[in-house]
């Protein structure tokens, strides 16, 4: 398939336009920063901020689906990446009758997830972290969600839950809604949105995605993921 990644960029687009072409997909790296990607065999790269709708168009132009990895940073204001991106995308792609859709969402999305066991994740850092320094955030990424779901696209959330880096893809596991377990790693995020991406088990509904193969080192999953990144 010949695919666009928005968001190619950053921490988890990096890891799809990595694995896809690996897959057997020829790739569009859509990225704002001019000069930031190369192309290479099975790699090309379009410039395109994600809310001009003219540079959509052109960059998903000739693809057969579209994955977005796009992200924002904690912020006490007002957040609108997710929404205003959704709302440009999906419309260039029902003009060009593009109807497979991945885009990245979260956990938080789902009002009943809680997983199983982690009593200190569910009563201290996800009221704090999650609900509270990342309330803006959360509440476009729902925003997002709404946008896509009234479409008459092939969609799929893709919800993972924490965040962190591991090198290699391991035995993730994957469900309905959201996935019960606190963290993903987003070399299996990126595994697996490919592998929905044609296996098609989660049409127009959310996937959960944990790993569960290994565990992050919580200090430094804080100072990766809230402190350096900034």
């Amino acid at each position: 398939m010949r695919i666009a990644v928005f968001g190619a960029n950053g921490p988890t687009g990096r890891r799809l336009i990595e694995q896809a072409p690996a897959a057997g997909h020829e790739v569009v790296a859509v990225t704002r920063r001019p000069g930031s990607l190369s192309a290479r065999p099975g790699l090309a790269v379009a410039v395109a901020d994600a809310t001009d709708p003219a540079a959509v168009e052109a960059a998903i132009d000739g693809t057969d689906a579209v994955l977005s990895a796009l992200g924002a940073r904690f912020s006490k204001g007002t957040i609108t990446t997710y929404s205003a991106s959704a709302t440009v995308i999906t419309g260039a792609m029902a003009r060009h009758g593009i109807k497979r859709l991945l885009a990245v969402s979260s956990s938080i999305a789902d009002p009943n997830w809680r997983p199983t066991g982690a009593h200190f994740f569910n009563h201290v850092l996800d009221p704090l972290v999650n609900r509270r320094l990342g309330r803006t955030l959360h509440e476009d990424m729902r925003r997002m969600e709404a946008v896509i779901r009234q479409t008459g696209l092939d969609w799929t959330f893709v919800r993972p839950s924490g965040l962190f880096e591991h090198p290699v893809v391991t035995d993730y596991h994957t469900a309905e809604t959201s996935a019960d377990g606190v963290f993903t790693a987003r070399a299996d995020l990126a595994a697996s949105m490919l592998r929905e991406m044609t296996e098609r088990r989660y049409v127009r509904t959310a996937m959960g995605v944990i790993t569960t193969a290994v565990k992050p080192n919580i200090a430094k999953l804080i100072w990766n993921e809230g402190v350096k990144r900034k």
